[in-house]
């Protein structure tokens, strides 16, 4: 009986060992089928593969930017008064990349002066946009968002487009603002124009010439 416990003991160990071994030299798979994640000259990647430079929605036809950590006019840290050339505040913001501080529609600009993605047409997303990013995410201290394939999203309000909301409380003085959503709390609120908050761009084109393995199929 000893000996069949023994045997028994050192098989349990052994397929325990192959497994801790087969786990450490198996990439990790955390493919989200949702999305994919798209390089800065349009190329579809696959999903541990990096870096890419945009995240595409495959069940909503999106194209988002993707923040960074490097000081170029995408760095995650960067905020923006809410600014779209007629309305709003101009340069509230704080950035490396404009003299004047910043607003959304400097990075707007620049971006499509820059064909993120290899396109054009990057705008700030809806509110309904922003939430449907919504992704529930149980680790601790981290955004409610697929990051794996959406880094460097900050604990703070990000902006969305829609505008002229009627602002209450303590900012009622400003009269009206802009919504923005943050993706830790999950709770959307109306901003002054004025505020400084995150950005991240959408756009609905998409490098319709990179269309291998339906990568960019909806």
């Amino acid at each position: 009986m000893k000996t069949a416990r023994l045997i028994y003991s050192i098989l349990t160990i052994l397929v325990f060992t192959a497994w801790c071994y087969w786990q450490l030299e198996t990439p990790v798979d955390f493919a989200d089928y949702r999305f994919a994640k798209i390089a800065s000259n349009g190329e579809p990647l696959n999903p541990w593969q990096g870096p890419w430079a945009c995240t595409l929605d495959k069940e909503q036809g999106l194209l988002w930017e993707v923040k960074t950590d490097d000081e170029s006019i995408h760095d995650g840290y960067w905020t923006y008064s809410w600014y779209d050339g007629q309305q709003g505040q101009d340069n509230f913001g704080d950035c490396y990349f404009e003299d004047n501080r910043c607003d959304t529609l400097d990075l707007v600009i620049r971006t499509n002066q820059q064909a993120l993605c290899n396109v054009r047409g990057w705008r700030l997303p809806t509110s309904a946009e922003l939430q449907s990013l919504y992704r529930l995410n149980t680790l601790p201290q981290q955004a409610q968002i697929a990051t794996q394939y959406f880094p460097q999203i900050k604990n703070g309000d990000y902006w969305s487009s829609d505008h002229h909301q009627a602002l209450t409380g303590h900012y009622q003085r400003f009269g009206h603002g802009a919504k923005a959503f943050n993706f830790f709390s999950q709770s959307e609120l109306n901003l002054p124009y004025r505020n400084a908050a995150f950005v991240i761009l959408v756009t609905e084109q998409l490098p319709s010439s990179r269309t291998e393995a339906g990568v960019l199929s909806r």
